[in-house]
């Protein structure tokens, strides 16, 4: 038996159990009508005082499952998928069992990498999915921001019908990083900056994936650094094309200027999708 062990410091969300517990049930309280079912669902990956609303938004969207995979990133193109291979993950409710079942029969189908590095963009969704999803499993995966994103997703899909097993996926992926602080402010500052990311930048990456077209959002996120761990959110939507989902909504749009006033600033979306009802 081994714990993958809290990496995150002090601050990306808060530490007692009860706050944390409040905050997601005031978030999702009303969240799930009219958006529950999901088979997929794409979700920030920031601290929680600038995205976790939309997080635990798009958590709360997704269909019930025995296990929830979550899809990380932080690797360029090129790189190979990762996956972790504790039995079980830390949470602040105790720790979270991983579905090793369910990961063996991934890499009956690719290869993966060994994942022994801390990262954010699995690590902050999981006490989201810990209270959520209470008795389910979870796989930690993270994604290449390339093509093997979209071939990490359908592997996905097809060992869970292997297994027989039912699973909700859910990609982590921020939207454009801007400002001074991350060397990319092609419209200067103040107003004219925030609507330019807000109603083209990130607009154009959001489109793409409510188009259902992950190449493209690969491409545009590559072109216009429009999405940070982009390979993340076409894994999800590779799952969800995989499942039979056939429409995307956008649950929820933000940034970090919402929380506070900066220069520098992240963009955020919250964005479901849905198999046709039968």
């Amino acid at each position: 038996m081994s714990l993958r062990r809290r990496s995150l410091p002090r601050g990306w969300y808060p530490e007692d159990p009860e706050t944390l517990r409040n905050l997601v049930s005031s978030w999702t309280v009303a969240g799930r009508a009219g958006v529950a079912g999901a088979a997929a669902a794409i979700a920030p990956h920031a601290g929680w005082a600038f995205s976790g609303r939309l997080a635990a938004k798009t958590a709360a969207s997704l269909s019930a499952a025995p296990t929830v995979a979550v899809i990380g990133g932080h690797l360029p193109s090129g790189a190979r998928p990762l996956a972790a291979r504790e039995t079980s993950y830390e949470t602040p409710f105790g720790p979270l069992e991983a579905d090793l079942e369910l990961l063996a029969a991934l890499e009956g189908s690719m290869v993966l990498g060994r994942d022994e590095e801390p990262d954010n963009t699995v690590e902050v969704l999981l006490p989201i999915i810990s209270l959520l999803f209470p008795g389910s499993r979870a796989l930690w995966l993270r994604a290449p921001n390339d093509a093997g994103s979209l071939e990490l997703g359908a592997a996905l899909f097809d060992a869970a019908v292997s297994v027989g097993r039912r699973v909700a996926c859910l990609g982590s992926t921020d939207l454009t990083h801007y400002g001074p602080n991350y060397g990319f402010s092609p419209k200067g500052r103040g107003g004219q900056a925030e609507a330019w990311v807000r109603g083209t930048n990130d607009r154009r990456f959001v489109d793409a994936l409510l188009a259902l077209d992950g190449p493209e959002a690969l491409a545009l996120a590559e072109a216009e650094r429009s999405a940070c761990s982009p390979g993340a959110a076409a894994a999800a939507l590779a799952y969800a094309r995989a499942a039979g989902a056939s429409r995307a909504m956008l649950l929820d749009y933000a940034t970090s200027l919402d929380a506070r006033r900066d220069d520098s600033f992240v963009g955020y979306a919250a964005i479901a999708f849905y198999k046709e009802p039968t």
